[in-house]
């Protein structure tokens, strides 16, 4: 289990809306360089931005705003329908340096604190596991955290989020980039919960939310194209989302 977290206040927070549940959790990196410099700024008044938890390499956990207040992490966002996430999620900033000052894996310590942290917060809220989200899941245009090199996978064994098992690896080839191919590609992006158009070509719009969905679901080739191994995996992941 992990231990008590460890309170580090920050005054970036507010009251979520009248009646509101937290019904998203979202975790996130630091992308700096150090866990001390992340939390100063995420305690920062100047800043502006905040999470309800820090997770450090060596399996600490900090908190910074309580559950039932609004941090200040999502910003600009969409999942679901729904925009301005703040107001219904929980975040979690991971500490890792991130793709601007040397992406690294995460440590297992890390790791097993994360899913116990995951896990008590999914005891407490009423949040579907399609809706354990990357930052990149629900700002795709601005965002790419935590990334492919987080292990979605093994939290989703653990009873975190949603992670597609045994479905074969059918490669970077087949790209599909015409309208009517790509409509069930759209189709199934959606179901998932991502903002995209219904219609159209392989267009930028469609290649940044195809990246955030490999980066969660296909890390394996991040490259923003409909191939047949990232058709496999979204059929399956929309399979498993199910539901209107």
């Amino acid at each position: 289990m992990t231990p008590e977290p460890k309170d580090q206040p920050s005054p970036n927070h507010n009251a979520r809306p009248m009646g509101m549940r937290a019904d998203i959790l979202m975790l996130h990196y630091t992308g700096m360089k150090t866990a001390k410099a992340a939390i100063d700024r995420l305690r920062d008044p100047a800043a502006e931005v905040s999470s309800h938890y820090v997770v450090d390499e060596d399996g600490t956990v900090f908190r910074l705003v309580d559950e039932d207040r609004r941090a200040w992490h999502a910003g600009v966002s969409w999942w679901r329908g729904h925009t301005g996430l703040n107001d219904r999620s929980i975040g979690i900033e991971i500490v890792n340096p991130g793709h601007e000052w040397g992406y690294r894996d995460f440590p297992v310590l890390q790791i097993a604190s994360v899913c116990d942290l995951c896990l008590s917060i999914l005891s407490r809220h009423p949040i579907p596991s399609r809706n354990v989200v990357a930052h990149s899941d629900v700002a795709p245009d601005r965002k790419e955290d935590p990334g492919e090199r987080f292990p979605w996978a093994d939290l989703a064994r653990n009873g975190v989020g949603l992670f597609p098992v045994d479905v074969p690896d059918l490669g970077i080839g087949g790209l599909t980039r015409d309208a009517i191919g790509l409509r069930p590609v759209r189709a199934a992006l959606a179901r998932i919960g991502y903002r995209v158009a219904p219609e159209g070509p392989l267009d930028p719009a469609l290649s940044a939310v195809l990246r955030a969905f490999q980066r969660h679901w296909r890390p394996e080739a991040v490259t923003g194209q409909a191939d047949e191994g990232t058709r496999a995996r979204l059929a399956a992941m929309a399979a498993l989302v199910g539901g209107p």
